[in-house]
């Protein structure tokens, strides 16, 4: 114990001491504006209206200032609960007072002032304030009084617990006295036997609760029989949160509760089980309300009096008012106290130096802290020694405490006691919760193997819902799956590179979140059911700016904001993009837990698969996700992007995949203001064809070939046999594959047609879909049609194709019905059109050798002529000599100065074009790239254009030449950096 003192003393200095560097690095380094941006400081606000509320604290309201602007709060941080300064707008020194958030909108935030800063305060309806977050010293005072406590305890209540807890005795049970009556009765076996367990043990026992498992719920039944038995209880927790939860749960059992803290901490629903509550309603409360009312009136007074000597008498006379009611609250506390049977409060809000002084040292009889794992060691002893006996709940598989010292984490104090008395003593203390209520089977099966040794099971309650369940929400392709992984890999959205910035962002993973809100909007899901999270604050500062005015109930946070919550649908962002595979702090595994158990009913995950890959951990995620959910690309989503590498030899093999991939979906446009979705009686189609898919063993794409499945490799061969014998039969043109055959075998003929190179098209939807394979090289668009005869319970397709020769046309196109693969058709035209190109620059380059030669053939034509002349004149030879090498050059320019397109012969000495992509010059019949066959490196050029630049033609637009905020900040303290040793060198020199 002596050990784990110093030990944490050392660490707790550390920590502190990293959390007053940083805010003193804020406040000397950040600009105001740039803290603004952060979320950290809200600038320009004034006084709508002050009064006396909140059990006697002084409640001011701040909005924008008028006539500015901005008529909305910009986006913040801020939540009820956190401290704040304030600050008037010309004087950036000393804050005025500190308060304590009460409550938050978008367009005004209300600021709890205590009795102590309400006699100096006169904020007046004309003057401009500002609010920044503080950090807090009370926590780490009150646990530092804590471990003092704890090294000095020698005789009490808790000196057996601390000596089992610390190891050096065992712990012992001591049974229960009969069998236990649950007053709830909806328990399933595993909460019962926690509950039993948690009685039995004589000084601590563990209650281990995965995500969804209803750890809340047994230890309010633990709370209630443990009152039932007569005991007096304090419960604990480490955020106000937790807390609150706790208190809504035991309400409805009607139990006498009393809830320690700021009121302004508190949700309003709860307030009336406040401390400050309770003693308003005591016998006192009419002259509380007195003292109040009188309270109020000196303040209008003091307001409209101008000098300052006649408001110190009213001054005085409101310092005797809160005195007065000062005395009177104390009065009744003690007598509040003892009439509850729990008390709730957060771990530092149970520090003997509050309310709870007033009670004797041996009052409590059991200590329960909830979400034990979520907080510091040290913070717990604050209620431990309070108490001989303890239970602790939590789960530590989900995220540690939060420390700002890396350092100090690492050293341990990121350790929490529960997971320090699992490692001490085992299994043997701890029971676990194994059925969860929360999350879709597909979701929780991945979380149980990973981290709960395959032990979970999902109520059937949960089991198999899904949004498309929920009502007036649509069934489409969105809310039809659990599990849906939107993979940016090889699409160019790399993450941003920001310098001196530790935070990550992904400006292309927020227009993705973006593009599938508005698809679950759309089909009808509420945006109060969405919440969208990422590891990341500055990614999280990135969705809010782009999402918070579109969808203003949609909640944005962070993956450790977000513990303990859940969302029917939940959009994560895994924001790593980069070339060398660095994933950062994505290697917490317990983090990634976390944010995938958030979710009820849907789960979406954006990620670059190549990138995240490299953690074996996050790559077992992929497949997962791979074997049992939805994968799609970026492509299908962003129009615009350019891909990171780009292969015509992998043109391929991404055709056969575009192929399968559009098999198992419907086919989908989707851009930045427009969704489209397909009939649900289409998606039904589809959803039933991927059951059947997976009942039959089907294996992701890119697996199928690598599987060694014997069954695989059966079918594989029973359809290469077919096929052969469709091309070993010479008066068969076409085969037609069923309807019946799954989407994997559908992929596997048309790798097989690829590989024989016949043409392959899918027709029909959903479960109607069926391939057709052609030894024709082209099928006439005019002649394909689908018929679609029903009788009784069968479906018939019938399709019917002839081909048309046409003289003097071009090579002709395939083209299927609507519902054909249009990727496939357009990566086969992009082929095509690259053979067109190849042919006329081989069709150029042999007009030219043959002109050349021409040319030539000429010339040695002309000088044989003149030898045989055998002219007696020297001049004259020279003569022809020189008209010779005229002619040439004649030739040359004139080659030069026509038209560089085939068979083409206008002159572009006058008129003309000059083509940047293959440096010729042509008419201005022949001058359009994808007429002369520069097409394919046009629209390369016009995509790289528009994503780099924003601007789809020369002169549509203008470059964004604006500076990032983030860099403006960093380029900006690099400056006032530079000028301060500017100025120090200069003193220096004046002082010599």
């Amino acid at each position: 114990m002596e050990e784990f003192i110093k030990t944490q003393f050392e660490l707790l200095k550390e920590e502190r001491e990293a959390e007053i560097e940083e805010t003193r690095t804020w406040q000397e380094n950040v600009s105001l504006k740039e803290l603004q941006r952060k979320g950290v400081c809200l600038l320009k606000l004034q006084v709508e209206s002050q009064k006396t509320g909140l059990y006697g604290r002084l409640l001011v309201t701040f909005t924008p200032k008028k006539y500015s602007t901005e008529t909305v709060l910009p986006t913040n941080s801020f939540g009820s609960g956190d401290i704040v300064g304030l600050y008037e707008s010309s004087s950036p020194s000393e804050p005025l007072a500190t308060g304590i958030v009460s409550g938050i909108t978008q367009k005004a935030v209300s600021v709890a002032f205590d009795e102590s800063h309400c006699e100096a305060l006169n904020l007046g309806r004309d003057n401009t304030y500002r609010l920044l977050k503080l950090a807090n010293d009370v926590t780490y005072k009150r646990i530092k009084k804590a471990l003092t406590a704890l090294s000095q305890y020698h005789s009490g209540p808790a000196t057996h617990l601390i000596d089992v807890l610390f190891g050096s005795s065992q712990p012992s049970s001591t049974g229960v006295p009969g069998p236990v009556e649950f007053l709830n009765s909806a328990l399933d076996d595993s909460q019962k036997e926690a509950v039993v367990f948690a009685l039995s043990q004589r000084e601590v026992a563990i209650i281990h609760g995965p995500p969804g498992t209803g750890k809340t719920t047994t230890v309010v039944e633990v709370i209630l029989q443990a009152v039932k038995q007569g005991l007096k209880v304090l419960c604990c927790a480490p955020s106000n949160v937790a807390v609150d939860n706790l208190v809504e749960r035991l309400a409805v059992y009607k139990e006498r509760i009393l809830r320690l803290g700021h009121p302004a901490r508190l949700l309003e629903s709860l307030q009336h089980h406040s401390l400050d509550a309770v003693l308003a309603r005591s016998d006192n409360a009419q002259i509380v309300a007195d003292i109040r009312k009188d309270i109020d009136l000196t303040f209008a007074k003091i307001r409209k009096l101008p000098h300052r000597e006649e408001k110190s008498g009213y001054r005085t006379e409101i310092k005797v008012l809160r005195k007065e009611l000062k005395e009177r609250e104390e009065a009744a506390m003690m007598e509040t106290l003892k009439a509850a049977n729990v008390i709730l409060a957060t771990n530092t809000g149970a520090s003997p130096d509050g309310p709870l002084k007033l009670l004797p040292d041996n009052y409590f009889d059991l200590v329960v802290i909830d979400e034990c794992t979520q907080a510091l060691e040290a913070s717990c002893w604050i209620a431990l020694l309070q108490a001989k006996k303890c239970i602790l709940a939590g789960d530590h598989k989900q995220l540690p405490p939060t420390i700002i010292s890396h350092k100090a984490a690492a050293k341990g104090l990121s350790l929490s006691l529960m997971e320090r008395v699992i490692k001490t003593y085992g299994e043997s203390m701890v029971k676990m919760l194994t059925v969860q209520y929360r999350m879709h089977d597909s979701i929780m099966l991945w979380s149980s193997q990973a981290f709960y040794g395959g032990r979970l099971t999902a109520h059937p309650s949960v089991a198999h819902h899904l949004l498309k369940d929920l009502p007036g929400v649509t069934l489409t392709e969105e809310t039809s799956v659990p599990l849906l992984l939107i993979d940016t890999a090889h699409c160019g959205l790399f993450e941003m590179d920001v310098e001196d910035e530790q935070s990550k962002g992904n400006p292309g993973e927020v227009r993705l979140v973006d593009l599938h809100v508005q698809a679950l909007t759309a089909a009808g899901l509420k945006t109060g059911n969405i919440a969208v999270i990422a590891p990341y604050n500055l990614q999280v500062d990135l969705l809010r700016q782009c999402l918070r005015s579109k969808y203003p109930d949609l909640e944005i946070k962070s993956v450790d904001g977000f513990q303990g919550r859940e969302k029917e649908a939940i959009i994560l962002s895994f924001v790593r993009s980069n070339t060398k595979g660095e994933v950062g702090f994505l290697a917490e595994e317990r983090r990634i837990n976390v944010a995938i158990t958030r979710a009820r009913r849907h789960v979406a995950v954006i990620c670059d698969s190549h990138t995240v890959g490299n953690k074996k951990f996050i790559k077992d995620l992929v497949a997962y996700f791979n074997d049992h959910g939805e994968v799609r690309t970026a492509f299908e989503y962003l129009d615009d992007i350019v891909p990171e590498k780009y292969s015509r030899d992998n043109e391929r093999s991404s055709t056969a995949e575009t192929s399968v991939k559009n098999e198992t979906k419907k086919e989908k446009k989707i851009t930045n203001s427009n969704l489209g979705y397909q009939k649900p009686n289409t998606i039904a189609g589809n959803r039933s064809e991927k059951k059947r898919s997976n009942q039959a063993g089907v294996k992701t794409l890119g697996q199928a070939d690598n599987s060694g499945d014997p069954m695989d490799s059966l079918a594989k061969a029973k359809l290469q046999k077919e096929i052969d014998d469709f091309l070993a039969d010479r008066h068969k043109t076409q085969l037609m594959f069923p309807s019946t055959l799954t989407s994997h075998h559908r992929y596997l003929v048309h790798l097989i047609a690829e590989d024989c190179g016949l043409q392959h098209v899918s027709t029909g939807e959903g479960s109607d879909r069926c391939i057709m394979l052609s030894k024709a090289k082209d099928i006439s668009a005019d002649l394909v049609s689908l018929t679609m005869n029903e009788s009784g319970s069968q479906k018939h397709v019938q399709l019917q194709a002839s081909e048309k020769e046409t003289k003097g046309s071009e090579a002709r196109h395939m083209v299927s019905t609507k519902n054909a693969d249009l990727k496939l058709l357009y990566m086969e035209r992009m082929q095509r059109e690259k053979a067109k190109t190849e042919e006329k620059v081989k069709i150029k380059k042999e007009a030219n050798i043959q002109k050349k030669e021409t040319i030539t053939k000429k010339v040695v034509d002309k000088k044989v002529a003149d030898e045989k002349r055998k002219s007696n004149s020297k001049p004259e030879e020279e003569n022809s000599d020189m008209d010779s090498f005229d002619a040439l050059l004649a030739e040359t320019m004139k080659a030069d100065n026509t038209c560089g397109f085939t068979k083409c012969k206008a002159s572009v000495v006058t008129v003309g074009d000059f083509c940047i992509h293959c440096n010729k010059r042509y008419c201005l019949s022949h001058h359009i790239p994808e007429v002369h066959g520069c097409g394919d490196r046009a629209k390369a050029r016009a995509r790289t254009r528009i994503s780099r630049e924003g601007v789809i033609y020369a002169g549509s637009g203008h470059k964004d030449h604006s500076l990032d905020p983030t860099k403006k900040a960093h380029l900006q303290r690099k400056l006032d950096k530079k000028i301060n040793d500017l100025t120090h060198q200069r003193k220096a020199k004046k002082e010599k």
